[in-house]
């Protein structure tokens, strides 16, 4: 078993690319980040270069995992078995320099456990969860069971100021980074991805649409602010979103709610979601490396 590590985005496209849109639900957040990194360049998350990571359980065999970090973020893994998140801890740790500056690592749960208990063996660290998510796959599409008043639009650049505002405070709530708000926010407007619902004129809720990318497209974020909650426009801006991406060509559409937050995670299946599979966030604290 063996992990390749590289700084060179084509390498990993080459590499991994395939494997990645094989599997595009449970690889979903790589092919976003990859693709935003083709887009904008190596420095669209920050000055420093990303770091990529494919795994072969043998020589000359397919790639069957794969890992991105772009700092500041922490890694994120791919689809991949527990045996390789955990080489990937070990080799992380003995490679050093820049690779191994990071405070945390998520993924699915599983793997995300495994890398998690290696790196703590390998550099002395702690680890404590920050966060649980579950991933969700559009199966059987409806709107909601009880529609609010309303009707849905697409952003225009006349909302900017409003999208990211909204931004911040869902960014806020959700203890999220984002390093450059009114960029996503522009890109998301541009490509008309960006969804509103609006009650008697006025927006009362967001939702943003990933581009379609190896037949998938992820909905989020999805946010009410909190004085308009409770009357059915998120699930109403979700199915919008989600209308949309299908009629764009998504053979997949995706979305992540937080397992702490039963509101949504009810609201999403209500209008035709069904769990992939759970997702972990863990911090480390204390390493020796």
């Amino acid at each position: 078993m063996a992990w390749t590590l590289s700084s060179s985005l084509d390498d990993f496209r080459d590499q991994a690319g395939g494997f990645l849109a094989a599997h595009p639900a449970q690889n979903t957040v790589l092919l976003t980040v990859v693709h935003r990194l083709v887009e904008r360049g190596p420095d669209a998350f920050g000055p420093q270069p990303p770091v990529f990571g494919w795994w072969r359980p043998r020589t000359g065999g397919p790639v069957e995992g794969a890992f991105l970090q772009t700092p500041p973020f922490e890694p994120r893994l791919a689809l991949m078995p527990t045996a390789a998140a955990a080489s990937l801890a070990a080799e992380l740790a003995s490679a050093g320099a820049a690779v191994t500056r990071f405070g945390g690592v998520s993924g699915s749960t599983a793997a995300v456990r495994a890398f998690a208990a290696a790196w703590t063996a390998a550099t002395g660290a702690g680890h404590t969860v920050r966060g649980e998510e579950r991933l969700y796959r559009l199966v059987e599409p409806s709107g909601p069971p009880r529609p609010p008043a309303g009707r849905s639009r697409l952003a225009e650049p006349a909302d900017r100021e409003l999208a990211i505002r909204w931004y911040d405070e869902f960014l806020a709530e959700a203890g999220v980074l984002l390093p450059d708000v009114p960029q996503a926010v522009d890109d998301r407007i541009a490509a008309g991805g960006l969804h509103l619902w609006e009650d008697d004129g006025s927006p009362v809720a967001l939702a943003g649409s990933s581009p379609v990318i190896a037949g998938m497209s992820r909905i989020g974020p999805v946010y009410t602010p909190v004085d308009r909650r409770g009357r059915g426009y998120a699930s109403a801006v979700t199915a919008a979103a989600s209308a949309h991406a299908l009629a764009l060509g998504a053979a997949e559409v995706l979305l992540y709610t937080d397992l702490a937050n039963p509101t949504s995670n009810s609201i999403d299946q209500q209008i035709g979601y069904r769990a992939v599979e759970d997702c972990l966030s863990v911090d480390f604290a204390g390493q020796n490396t």
